[in-house]
């Protein structure tokens, strides 16, 4: 079947994950959009509803906070010790945490192409430059910002500084950080993560947005339109969703996977139901590759 034409909604899986594949690999240009979900298939917490957080912290349990009460700049000044618990100790797992398997298949499809990679990602976490993706080969944008970054809490300059020096111990039964907080050296104020908070006004964004410029020069510069890989993006903050759809309107095919979507194939659009490291599995089995393509392509092998 040829990729221009009109396909049944009720396509089987295989079929879809061929649809899927052929797109990804006939596209010059790749442009990863990913959302909470990629992180869930290396091991990271799942925050969904009050539940999902409270499960994963059940210090904040006790006290009946949830992540929209905890993640603020008024709780970070009120409460210290306790946002800095939460911050640190996932600062801590970002860390300690190893990318799942499907970052290297990115990296590998990504460096294919003849135009390249990009990637737009709602997820603090680093795991995209910690599998070897680099700002040198591609544009990377965090859109919500790295807590792998520091700015003042006040903010008393536009200083961003990364959080090397910064080892959080955490009582993680209460959520609390143990150690001293953490300091601007410019004035000594309490530091804080370099991400975007709840009713957050005091956020600085300007290495976010060096970022997005580079994304967008980047996409200007292209001779046509690629494909877009949206990897689990929910709906409940759809920044990342409303940024890859952005991108179809501009042109470019889309390739979403997350377990909540509705199956629907369209000649440049395919959704599938599916969490991100079964996505990754079925792309590398030879029955989706060899549907797709008589000879399978170098970063299939």
């Amino acid at each position: 079947m040829k990729v221009n034409e009109a396909m049944s909604p009720d396509a089987t899986p295989t079929a879809l994950l061929t649809h899927a594949f052929r797109l990804i690999h006939d596209a010059d240009a790749l442009l990863i959009a990913a959302g909470a979900g990629l992180g869930v298939a290396s091991g990271l917490p799942d925050f969904r509803g009050p539940q999902g957080f409270w499960r994963h912290y059940p210090g904040l349990a006790a006290a009946g906070l949830n992540l929209r009460e905890v993640a603020t700049p008024a709780t970070l000044l009120r409460q210290p010790e306790l946002a800095w618990g939460f911050y640190g100790h996932r600062l801590r797992q970002y860390r300690a945490t190893q990318p799942n398997p499907g970052f290297a298949h990115m990296h590998r499809w990504g460096q294919a192409k003849p135009q390249g990679w990009a990637v737009f990602t709602s997820n603090i976490d680093g795991q995209f430059q910690k599998a070897g993706f680099h700002q040198d080969d591609g544009p990377i944008q965090e859109c919500h910002g790295s807590l792998h970054f520091l700015q003042c809490v006040r903010p008393c300059s536009d200083l961003i500084w990364p959080a090397h020096g910064f080892a959080p111990p955490v009582d993680e039964a209460r959520c609390r950080l143990l150690g001293p907080l953490p300091r601007c050296p410019r004035c000594g104020a309490l530091a804080r993560p370099n991400i975007v908070m709840f009713d957050d006004l005091h956020w600085l964004d300007h290495r976010t947005q060096a970022q997005a410029d580079a994304l967008k020069a980047w996409r200007q510069a292209l001779p046509r339109a690629g494909v877009v890989l949206e990897i689990g993006a929910g709906t409940a903050i759809p920044t990342v969703r409303a940024f890859s759809e952005g991108r179809v309107h501009e042109g470019w095919s889309l390739v979403r996977v997350n377990p909540d979507v509705k199956l629907l194939r369209t000649p440049r659009t395919v959704h599938l139901p599916m969490r991100a490291s079964a996505f990754f599995e079925a792309m590398a089995t030879p029955e989706v590759s060899n549907g797709a393509h008589k000879k399978l392509a170098p970063w299939t092998r």
